[in-house]
């Protein structure tokens, strides 16, 4: 699915031409419509932008980690998962690298964003896993995955996760094409907010490893829709 030091924004709004070619440019680079190195002229032209809404939308996808600026010209997207048995690999390794994140010597949750992630959570049960845009349910994970396995005080368990999530995010917009699995992620992820404040931290990276393994599952019922296209 770093923790983030505020709550994810609001949703924009349907007319925001900005939000609008975002969904727009991520469906056509995962469907391998769009180039791999383009210009912002090419992208303004192209989803019909002004001049300072496609600067704001260049600064959105390369904050985001998957176009970045060439040295010399133009813009460049960088690598990202494009195939779902690629997507399944990451989740193999995070079923085994997280749950032992939490099992690591001194393991801190950081309780103010963990209140954070449990208000989340409790917005995706009252019916926000309905409306949230993609790209905010996929940030809302992150968020929450890269907490718990902060916890753990070890740099090199939190670089993993980070490398992952940084390829994987168009996939992942795609998946939530199917949005009832949702309301179960998000109990799982509040009963192991329970379990890491309780001190029962062995009982937590259980509960993790189950959630993944769920997770994992839920990926062959959607398969269709993540292999629509394949990136070019």
């Amino acid at each position: 699915e770093g923790a983030g030091d505020a709550p994810p924004p609001p949703a924009p709004a349907a007319e925001d031409p900005v939000h609008e070619a975002y969904l727009a440019l991520a469906e056509d680079r995962l469907d391998g419509r769009i180039a791999q190195v383009v210009s912002t002229k090419s992208l303004r032209e192209r989803y019909g932008l002004t001049l300072g809404q496609v600067q704001a939308l260049v600064a959105r996808v390369e904050r985001e980690g998957w176009i970045e600026r060439r040295a010399g010209y133009g813009l460049r997207f960088t690598a990202m998962l494009s195939t779902p048995d690629a997507l399944l690999q990451t989740y193999r390794f995070r079923m085994a690298m997280e749950p032992a994140a939490l099992l690591e010597p001194g393991y801190a949750l950081d309780r103010e964003k963990a209140r954070e992630c449990r208000r989340t959570e409790e917005v995706m049960l009252a019916g926000g896993a309905e409306s949230m845009p993609a790209e905010e349910l996929y940030d809302r994970g992150v968020r929450f995955h890269e907490l718990v396995v902060a916890g753990s005080r070890n740099p090199f368990f939190l670089d993993a996760l980070r490398r992952i999530n940084s390829v994987r995010r168009l996939l992942a917009y795609r998946s939530s094409a199917s949005r009832g699995r949702y309301y179960a992620q998000a109990r799982d992820h509040l009963e192991i907010l329970d379990l890491l404040e309780a001190g029962r931290n062995e009982e937590a990276s259980r509960r993790l490893r189950s959630h993944l393994g769920h997770v994992i599952r839920n990926l062959a019922a959607i398969r269709p829709i993540l292999e629509r296209h394949r990136v070019r």
